[in-house]
């Protein structure tokens, strides 16, 4: 393993760095801005103003930028990572060099974008930067940052080159980050990048990422991004891409894919596929080059939301993989994972997987290729096999005839695929919401009433889960109440209610509402009269109450409690109030160690 760069290219050094970029192309350097929010370029500011320090600002984004070659001797190497504090283990960038480039059976000559998924090394410190995890909170559950995980959004290159040994010039950028983001589209729109000339952009951007604003749920961002001469975007986080001032593209969000060009070749499948990425079901997705593997598992991981996907998913996975052993081994079952893979090699070695996608190169838009059928897996024998969905799994659920027929009517009719994209992501989202909506009605019902809250009591605790008693609750006000859809909808619940996603699920909605609980239980004590409470008790339970309402505070803190701010205040105004009636030596204690 290498780790390659210029000397220069380090954490403060942005003017030498924007000065050499400026130089080797002969103008003024480029800048990737957000509107209305970037400081000028000066080493005092330079993004300290918003009490940020250096750097902060570029890691509520991303966790670093590197640069990938193949070097003959060597082999893929990192050849500069930026920030060049940014940490990575060795195990790490084995994985980034490897998963970086495509499989050489892939034959990607040109420029090639797609994304890859890997588990962080563990024992890794993880930094959390406190205004991006305030955000994260605020996000939908399946939009959170993975802490477990890296993304790395992949722009490949590879020509012809006859001055090299190798006879091809090939070089990798990869942004990484730990989270689903809107990289995974902008990598893709920054075409044309002279990658002999211009990787110091890339680096300059960074500088420029750092001014960035920190992520905001529900706001509003323009960013400005120019990457050379004659070519500049917008992009804004209302879903707004504009190339130029006469062209917008309207994106439905920016985290998403295409979905019905990846479903496209199984459409007539998505129901069934949706059953499977809902139950937790371990899959493969075997496609010609990982752009079309990588595509496909994001928008089957993508088909369940607003639930996530709790499993684990690798949108593009090699034999190089640090987790190749612990997925492909016989001597166990299958894990609940998505793979995409493009190797041969995997036709054989995922044999005994049971649910397999083979499709085909994914067509342009306006192009719709031949739908492919459900076959047997002893048919599937290597990568070279027809294409299909390879699996002996029968649906629970009836297949739903009418969004077939309206998507071959867009067929037919010619539709534009980002408008059959938001036909199916409808249809999946009420598929969704009708199979979620009697759990969550379910689960809401093991809250405790209000008025059993106690200020004198821990709060009390939710109901026990019981599944047989959840599914009584199904006759009367089951997913017939908002879904046309027949079938066993009882079976699909049994076995959803043993998968990974239900699991993962539950914990969230259950840590939510012991939350609730918490913040109630304050909000009862903050209604409470506590200083004709101390009057009837002693000076030592006085204290060990001025303890405790302290300790609410920081859990209120730390564990982000959906609690008022003025009922904190509230809370602080007691604790000031109950010391002040102590005697003067026990205040004095009580100051001196912290405790207002």
């Amino acid at each position: 393993m290498a780790l390659r760069g210029p000397a220069g290219l380090g954490p403060g050094s942005r003017r030498p760095l924007d000065e050499a970029v400026a130089g080797a192309e002969g103008r003024e350097a480029p800048a990737l801005v957000a509107a209305g929010g970037a400081p000028e370029d000066d080493e005092e500011d330079d993004g300290r103003g918003r009490g940020l320090l250096r750097w902060d600002g570029f890691s509520a984004w991303l966790h670093c930028v590197c640069v990938v070659g193949f070097d003959l001797e060597l082999g893929q190497a990192v050849e500069v990572i930026y920030p060049q504090h940014s940490k990575l283990t060795d195990r790490e960038k084995t994985n980034i060099c490897y998963l970086s480039f495509p499989d050489s059976n892939s034959g990607c000559l040109g420029d090639t974008q797609f994304c890859f998924r890997f588990r962080q090394s563990s024992g890794r410190r993880v930094s959390l930067h406190c205004l991006l995890d305030q955000f994260d909170k605020d996000l939908p559950v399946y939009l959170k940052k993975d802490p477990a995980y890296f993304y790395g959004y992949v722009y490949f290159r590879q020509v012809r080159d006859k001055t090299l040994k190798r006879g091809y010039f090939q070089k990798v950028i990869v942004i990484h980050t730990n989270k689903k983001s809107i990289f995974y589209f902008v990598i893709r729109k920054i075409e044309s990048v002279r990658f002999k000339k211009n990787i110091l952009l890339y680096f300059s951007a960074c500088n420029d990422v750092d001014r960035w604003p920190a992520p905001v749920p529900g706001k509003t961002l323009h960013l400005v991004l120019c990457c050379h001469p004659g070519w500049s975007t917008v992009l804004t986080a209302a879903s707004t891409f504009r190339v130029d001032t006469n062209i917008s593209v309207i994106l439905p969000t920016v985290h998403e894919v295409d979905i019905f060009r990846c479903f496209c070749p199984v459409f007539l499948h998505s129901q069934m596929l949706w059953e499977l990425v809902l139950l937790g079901e371990p899959l493969v997705v075997m496609a010609p080059s990982p752009s079309e593997s990588s595509e496909t598992v994001l928008a089957l991981v993508n088909c369940i939301s607003p639930l996530k996907y709790f499993s684990d998913f690798r949108p593009y996975f090699t034999i190089h993989d640090s987790e190749f052993k612990e997925y492909t081994t016989r001597t166990q079952a299958p894990p609940s994972v998505i793979l995409g893979v493009t190797n041969p090699f995997f036709a054989k070695t995922l044999q005994h997987w049971p649910h397999i996608i083979r499709i085909g190169d994914l067509k342009p838009t306006g192009e719709i290729p031949k739908q492919v059928k459900v076959k047997k897996l002893k048919n599937l024998k290597t990568l070279d096999s027809k294409p299909g969905v390879y699996t002996s799994y029968k649906p629970y659920l009836n297949r739903d005839e009418e969004i077939i027929k309206q998507l071959q009517k867009g067929v037919q009719q010619k539709r534009p695929s980002e408008a059959q994209s938001v036909i199916l992501r409808r249809y999946f989202l009420e598929l969704t919401q009708s199979f979620i909506i009697p759990l969550e009605r379910y689960v809401a019902s093991l809250m405790p009433l209000q008025k059993s809250i106690s200020p004198w009591k821990s709060p009390p605790q939710l109901r026990q889960f019981l599944p047989e008693e959840f599914m009584k609750t199904l006759e009367k006000t089951g997913p017939q109440l908002t879904s046309r859809i027949k079938g066993d909808w009882i079976g699909l619940y049994r076995h959803f209610l043993k998968s990974p996603n239900f699991d993962g699920w539950f914990k969230t909605r259950r840590k939510e509402m012991t939350q609730k609980l918490e913040a109630l239980h304050l909000e009862a004590l903050c209604e409470e009269d506590l200083l004709l409470w101390i009057q009837k008790h002693t000076e030592v339970e006085t204290v060990d109450l001025v303890l405790k309402l302290k300790n609410k505070l920081l859990q209120a803190d730390r564990e982000h409690l959906p609690v008022k701010p003025d009922t904190m205040e509230k809370l602080r105004t007691h604790i000031d109030a109950i010391i002040l009636a102590l005697p003067e030596d026990l205040q004095g204690i009580l100051l001196k160690t912290g405790m207002t």
